[in-house]
């Protein structure tokens, strides 16, 4: 009876042993749900865009998704959302290029780029005069002293088998596609506009 009655008790003290564990197994699981934090930004302005997205940054929130649209309260907006770990104390740095003109966005990505800036989304802004900007957001982290440096090639045409013959072209030449829109510029009337990119030598 005693040699059972110790094969009891080993038993439940096993048994807690284990639900103990699979709460915490449950609360740690919980706390990594909730542990990601989240900030929505909704403009029709890309210079009230950028000063909101780099005060999003300087509190460690990175972009996460943005898209050109029509929203319920604000008409035509772009809307952004940031996140960030709780517990992250990284800080972003960001730069919005808008314009309706490709030559100038090659040149303005491609500044960006030589100062440390990584493309990393795309979208279109519908300007207070009823016209249409590509925009495009380049993020840095000061955290990386020697980020990769690449080589910014804009491609825009209004025939979708054009900018496949120009796509083979740059791809032949070592650049990939990384981000694409169609809008409405100054110069093409509307466009397919695809950015490309290549690893600088």
């Amino acid at each position: 009876m005693r040699r059972i009655a110790v094969l009891i008790g080993l038993a439940v003290v096993f048994s807690s042993a284990l639900i103990a564990q699979g709460a915490r197994e449950v609360q740690q699981a919980s706390q990594t749900q909730q542990a990601t934090m989240h900030r929505v930004l909704a403009t029709s302005k890309t210079s009230t865009m950028q000063k909101e997205m780099q005060q999003a940054g300087d509190a460690g929130f990175r972009l996460a998704a943005v898209m050109g649209g029509e929203t319920a309260a604000g008409g035509k907006e772009t809307v952004v959302v940031m996140q960030k770990p709780a517990a992250s104390a990284s800080k972003f740095e960001y730069r919005l290029l808008a314009t309706n003109k490709t030559s100038t966005m090659q040149k303005e990505m491609q500044a960006a780029s030589d100062a440390d800036f990584q493309y990393v989304g795309q979208t279109v802004f519908e300007t207070a005069f009823g016209g249409k900007e590509v925009v495009c957001i380049f993020e840095r982290d000061p955290s990386v002293p020697s980020p990769p440096k690449y080589v910014y090639l804009l491609l825009a045409t209004t025939k979708t088998s054009t900018m496949e013959k120009e796509l083979k072209q740059v791809g032949d030449a070592g650049y990939v596609v990384v981000g694409m829109t169609v809008a409405e510029t100054m110069v093409g009337g509307k466009e397919v506009v695809a950015i490309t990119r290549k690893p600088a030598r």
